[in-house]
């Protein structure tokens, strides 16, 4: 696995690919990261993630391929990645999503193991009655991600 970092509006944000797939994500800069891609899905990565944080992408397409997880926290990162950009579920909902109402708790710890934060977007799962509780990549984070896709996501709506 090779890691790339990306300067970003939430500070610098390393990518890790293997050549065929990302395979992680960090917050920060991860010691062994470079600024050049070391392959072509790092290439797509970081692209993505550019036109992500300028507002022009709101999906991401670059292949992710999670080599770790248990098949809780597999089926609440695959619900993750149904969230419609600009939107937010509550931990609740999402246990119910993926068949166990009563593991919102467990929700959260599977968000907070999203071994590939933004791209699978734990970003958009909320609290109760939309609180912003918990984030690997520390509220302020959260926040800027949350309000960047909510500006997008209403540019669109009233320019379409």
């Amino acid at each position: 696995m090779r890691w790339t970092v990306l300067d970003s509006p939430i500070g610098e944000f390393s990518v890790a690919t293997d050549g065929e797939a990302v395979r992680a994500a960090h917050f920060g800069r991860v010691a062994a990261a470079t600024g050049e891609p070391g392959d072509a899905v790092a290439g797509r990565a970081l692209a993505e993630l550019r036109a992500y944080f300028a507002g022009e992408l709101t999906e991401f397409t670059v292949p992710v391929a999670v080599p770790r997880g248990s098949e809780f926290e597999r089926a609440v990162w695959r619900e993750m990645t149904r969230i419609p950009y600009g939107e937010t579920l509550t931990y609740g909902e999402v246990a119910k999503a993926v068949g166990d109402p009563g593991a919102a708790r467990a929700v959260g710890v599977a968000c907070n193991r999203n071994p590939v934060p933004v791209i699978v977007p734990c970003h958009r799962i909320v609290g109760a009655g939309g609180k912003l509780v918990g984030f690997g990549g520390g509220l302020p984070r959260k926040v800027t991600l949350l309000e960047l896709e909510a500006a997008v996501a209403l540019r669109r709506a009233w320019l379409s």
